[in-house]
């Protein structure tokens, strides 16, 4: 029986078949929207962890260097070296559409492309290390702001997935089922009452042909 009260028109019964195949349609669509956001998602959790490491193993390395140049530096003369920052970064922020959603896209300049404008310090009395130091975050940053857009588009993506996939499941567990028990239901009050009409048809005939064979009998006496 059919969930909903529905008119067994066959007006309704087409307004529904019409349905059923859209939302049949959109189903296999929806279908193919997740898929492919989980192929997309999956590499980029594969690219997100390749970057992680790395990026980790660049920390830890400019870590370990600015330890040793703390060691052999004073706390006045780090400070001093590190007060007043030489090179300038300019991030721009722009975004990209994949399956309808829309991840960032981080992209940057700097002030001046001379690599050596990140020693903002003359080396007479500063540590090798703390170069080193330096250096190393220099050379992770691309990989840090690659991470960054990754880590937002798997959260973007990750999203969308489960708003897709909670679209899907109610197609294909709510809305079709419902539709197909609709049409289901209709075509067999249609069919009972075309039988019905059908019986009443052939009650109406036989009736007009026992009046009529009563009627020739009453001429004949």
């Amino acid at each position: 029986m059919a969930k909903t009260h529905v008119n067994p028109t066959r007006m309704e019964l087409t307004r529904l078949k019409k349905k059923l195949v859209t939302a049949v349609r959109g189903h296999k669509l929806l279908k193919d929207k997740r898929d492919e956001l989980m192929r997309q998602f999956l590499e980029l959790v594969r690219e997100n962890k390749e970057l992680r490491e790395k990026v980790e193993a660049g920390i830890h390395a400019a870590n370990k260097n600015f330890v040793l140049a703390r060691a052999g530096m004073t706390d006045e003369i780090l400070n001093v070296a590190l007060l007043s920052p030489k090179q300038e970064v300019y991030l721009d922020v722009g975004t990209k559409n994949v399956m309808s959603v829309d991840i960032p896209v981080f992209d940057y300049k700097t002030k001046t492309p001379d690599s050596n404008d990140i020693f903002s310090y003359g080396f007479a009395f500063t540590s090798s290390d703390l170069d080193d130091s330096i250096q190393s975050l220099q050379d992770i940053f691309p990989s840090m702001l690659r991470l960054a857009e990754c880590e937002k588009a798997c959260q973007l993506l990750a999203a969308e997935i489960e708003k897709t996939r909670r679209r899907v499941n109610a197609l294909e567990h709510v809305m079709i089922p419902e539709l197909r028990e609709n049409i289901k239901y209709i075509i067999m009050k249609l069919d009972e009452n075309e039988r019905s009409t059908q019986i009443r048809l052939m009650k109406i005939k036989d009736m007009m042909l026992e009046e009529a064979h009563h009627y020739s009998q009453r001429e004949r006496a």
